[in-house]
């Protein structure tokens, strides 16, 4: 009975050592520092620069709305017009061929001859097959064949660009493969 005695004891003293302090208030009392001691550090917006305004001064220079202003201006469209319809000119006084009828990404190469001693061209259009030359046109943008070659038939096109003038750019009708369609 004197250890069950003792062994009570025992755990009472062990329950009482669990109510006290368990180390919390050093915990509470380090985060309190912790809050004082953090501060947010903002740094401030520069102030804007100030605007000075300049005076308007015409000394030497054309009034924008005047009749030599515009006079200028209408010189250098016409040139730029000129220099177009020049490029585009000689495309507009010959006869078109029939393969300028088709869109180009509407034509395939499938073959490759040497006619004659020139190179010569075989081109699918509409299940019909077509032979061409350097010098023939086919496309709808006044495509003239450069050269042909026996992997591809390389082409110069005038196109119109976003600013509506006439330019000239290559473009290439390659090789299909036999499988293809």
């Amino acid at each position: 009975m004197r250890k069950r005695t003792l062994a009570a004891a025992g755990m009472a003293a062990l329950a009482l050592a669990g109510c006290g302090s368990s180390g919390q208030d050093e915990l509470q009392q380090w985060m309190a520092a912790q809050r004082a001691a953090t501060r947010p550090r903002v740094q401030p917006i520069p102030e804007p620069k100030k605007f000075v305004p300049q005076p308007y001064t015409q000394d030497g220079s054309t009034d924008p709305f005047s009749n030599q202003k515009l006079t200028q201006a209408l010189k250098r469209e016409s040139d730029k017009s000129t220099a177009n319809m020049a490029l585009l000119a000689p495309e507009l006084a010959r006869r078109k061929e029939a393969l300028e009828a088709f869109p180009l990404d509407s034509m395939k190469m499938v073959g490759y001859l040497n006619k004659e001693g020139r190179p010569v061209a075989l081109l699918r259009v509409d299940n019909l097959l077509y032979q061409v030359r350097p010098g023939n046109y086919l496309g709808q943008n006044y495509g003239k064949i450069m050269k042909v070659g026996e992997t591809e038939v390389v082409l110069r096109e005038i196109v119109q660009d976003a600013a509506g003038e006439w330019t000239e750019r290559a473009a290439t009708l390659q090789l299909q493969e036999r499988g293809s369609k």
